[in-house]
């Protein structure tokens, strides 16, 4: 096939696939949850690649049956009319692309579950009864059975409620005094956005009471989202705490179902142990995490500048906390998805550094060896802990640990290349892996395979074809993505830099991914796509993933150009007269500054949703990599883009959702001012209605094909 055949069968084909399928995480079976005997496994999935759907599915004897269907009952929320804002709120910072039963909670034995449907409370048996509608006194976010079924606790109009499972006593547990500025059970922004913590209450094993985050935002900022393309329509108010300003006050009470409630005294600041530094704040004013198990409730509390981190004990009947674990760090210390774990035996698994930089597990007092990069805590069977970690930084394995046990090692669970989590319970383990091939669930009963849970998502009209490199000095993990038409001799290919490269997140893995498939598509395309990992990046130790602290941009854009030229010096078919680089959110702000600091480099970009503007992102996440803003406001000046307008003299294109409450539209607006200002040509794409995630099918599958354009024509000049 030539290259004009093999470019028009794939030009249209990928965007629209993509679209419809939302990024092929339609049909894939996700969020498992494994009862204690190991019986039976629920899950969420859509019924197929292009359905958008989800319902929610149990796995039981070898065999899938679905437990409810949104169809059946009428109540899809496609549109999103009749569901509560708070529960859009909620998914829109979960990234969530599907509609339907997008989440669900169960009670301890996995018998019972509840969800919501637009704004309606459900729940289900795994029996096989038909779903049943729970009258309630409003509408409902984020339904959780008591440990015994026998209660569900929901939020409504920001009051955590109670209402038994016969439709019976519905009441409130948590009224907020201040309806317009105060939630019980909710998350707020940041917990929910930068934290990862997206709930706000939680059960007590006995089911007697709760624990329940009190969130008041009167004295966070305000911001006002509209859509200018409906103009009539009033602007959504968002407490959005920005970089220097005040966050939500978040507090913990303990609930009981009786009606008597007790405030958790939580520390004020850290102690003289703390870490000092240019900037420092030891007021704890983040709630990390928060949970509930046989020995009472367990919270980890962070300060405001991040350089502390207190793992706490709760007495259940009076509040008081004792200091089970406390962690510092001279940049930040790094909250670990899963720990704090404590053990039935009251063994403590946090996070720890076993031995050079390495990112491990402290498990009730011993580590994980040195240089087993551990990413997330999965969970516990009795005294054995379940996590991911990395050996090889571009491969994720589920390993298993008991310390103490015999052998007392880690034990890998999964062998071939890829990415690998997994959800416990009893004697099973369901292992979710992607790898080059695609996607596979497994479901193993005491280390043997019993069974698989189908994995429904399309596959890429365009098959992969990454190069895995090791690149320059630092042996920069790459992906370089050459079109499947060309051959030597055909000429050399202009080059196109993909890359997130931020915080928190990698692209170069063996996986068969949505971004894969992108990047293989504009390599049909006639390009030459390099994806590079470099630092600031996880999964190669503390010191590579904080080496950004203070400058977001200098080392990231050295480690991209060394990747390009040292991919070209392998690979002479790359022309490094025809650079450019496209990214979104961090990535779209590294193309920008691409352009504007390194011209000579660079020869065009689409910068999509950057935040070119540090002082306007989330306090959190921002003060984690560059202080206080009026402390260091020279650190801000220094990252943002606004000063550097007047340096760009290449092709810049500027797409941004109207919608995004995550990153404003007002940092495209601002920069595009700036460019203007000084006279710089550029051209701004606005989404209307669209959010900080891209899901309407014609806007989604359009926007490549005009990224593929405007690119091709900057590089032909």
């Amino acid at each position: 096939m030539t290259m004009n055949e093999t470019a028009g069968t794939h030009s249209v084909g990928l965007p629209l696939q993509s679209a419809r399928t939302r990024r092929y995480s339609l049909g894939v079976p996700r969020q498992f949850t494994v009862s204690p005997d190991g019986e039976r496994v629920l899950f969420i999935r859509t019924t197929g690649g292009t359905d958008p759907v989800s319902r929610l599915w149990l796995y039981e004897d070898g065999a899938e049956r679905m437990l409810a269907d949104p169809a059946a009952v009428r109540r899809d929320d496609a549109d999103g009319g009749a569901v509560p804002q708070e529960e859009l709120t909620r998914r829109e910072r979960a990234r969530e692309m599907s509609s339907g039963v997008v989440s669900y909670a169960t009670d301890a034995d996995v018998r019972i579950a509840s969800f919501a449907l637009r704004g309606e409370l459900w729940v289900v048996r795994t029996d096989g009864t038909a779903p049943r509608r729970i009258a309630t006194a409003g509408q409902v976010v984020d339904p959780r059975p008591s440990p015994d079924g026998s209660l569900i606790a929901y939020v409504c109009g920001g009051a955590l409620r109670l209402v038994r499972i016969d439709g019976t006593d519905d009441r409130s547990a948590a009224t907020p005094e201040q309806p317009e500025h105060v939630t019980y059970g909710l998350s707020d922004h940041v917990s929910a956005e930068s934290l990862g913590r997206q709930r706000g209450y939680w059960w007590s094993p006995s089911g007697d009471a709760l624990l329940v985050a009190r969130v008041d935002t009167s004295m966070v900022q305000r911001r006002y989202v509209s859509d200018p393309a409906d103009p009539e329509r009033p602007p959504r108010v968002i407490a959005y705490p920005a970089a220097g300003t005040a966050n939500a006050e978040v507090s913990l009470h303990l609930v009981r179902v009786s009606g008597e409630r007790v405030a958790v005294r939580l520390p004020a600041a850290a102690g003289p142990d703390h870490p000092g530094g240019t900037w420092t704040d030891p007021a704890f004013e983040y709630v990390a995490t928060a949970d509930w198990d046989m020995r009472g409730p367990v919270v980890s509390v962070q300060t405001r500048d991040q350089r502390s981190v207190h793992v706490l004990s709760v007495d259940p009947t009076t509040g008081e906390t004792l200091p089970l674990h406390r962690a510092h760090d001279r940049a930040w210390v790094a909250l670990r998805t899963g720990t704090p774990l404590r053990l039935p035996s009251g063994a403590l698994v946090v996070p720890a550094q076993p031995g050079g930089d390495t990112q491990g597990l402290e498990i009730g007092g011993r580590t994980t060896p040195p240089g087993l990069e551990v990413r997330e805590v999965l969970g516990a069977i009795g005294e054995r802990v379940f996590f991911t970690a990395s050996e090889e930084p571009t491969e994720i394995h589920v390993w298993s640990y008991a310390a103490g046990a015999p052998g007392d090692a880690p034990l890998r669970l999964t062998g071939v290349p890829g990415v690998h989590t997994a959800a416990v319970g009893g004697p099973t383990v369901v292992l979710d892996s992607r790898t080059p091939e695609g996607q596979t669930v497994t479901v193993l009963r005491d280390g043997a395979r019993v069974g698989r849970i189908a994995v429904l998502a399309e596959a890429p009209v365009v098959t992969p074809r990454p190069l895995a490199l090791k690149l320059g000095v630092r042996e920069l993990r790459s992906s370089l993505y050459l079109p499947s038409w060309h051959r030597p001799g055909d000429g050399r290919l202009p080059v196109l830099l993909s890359p997130y490269a931020g915080h928190g997140l990698q692209l170069v893995l063996p996986v068969r991914s949505w971004w894969a498939a992108t990047a293989q598509w504009f390599a049909e395309q006639g390009f030459a796509v390099l994806v590079t990992d470099g630092r600031g990046t996880p999964g190669r130790g503390e010191a590579w993933e904080k080496s950004v602290r203070g400058d977001r941009l200098t080392a990231v854009l050295e480690d991209q150009i060394d990747a390009l030229h040292a991919a070209a010096a392998r690979y002479p078919q790359l022309d490094l007269g025809r650079v450019a680089m496209r990214g979104w959110s961090f990535g779209g702000y590294l193309a920008a500054a691409a352009v504007l600091r390194h011209p000579e480099v660079f020869h065009a970009a689409v910068a999509g949703a950057a935040p070119t503007d540090r002082r306007l992102y989330d306090t959190h996440w921002e003060e984690r990599f560059l202080g206080h803003p009026d402390v260091e406001p020279e650190t801000y000046e220094r990252n943002s883009l606004l000063s550097e307008a007047h340096r760009l003299t290449r092709p810049l294109m500027l797409v941004h959702g109207c919608a995004d409450d995550n990153v404003a539209v007002a940092h495209m607006l601002r920069f595009s001012a700036a460019l203007l200002a000084a006279g710089r040509p550029h051209t701004v794409l606005p989404l209307s209605g669209t959010s900080h995630l891209v899901t309407q099918e014609e806007t989604a599958s359009n926007l490549l094909l005009l990224e593929q354009d405007f690119l091709k024509k900057s590089l032909s000049r």
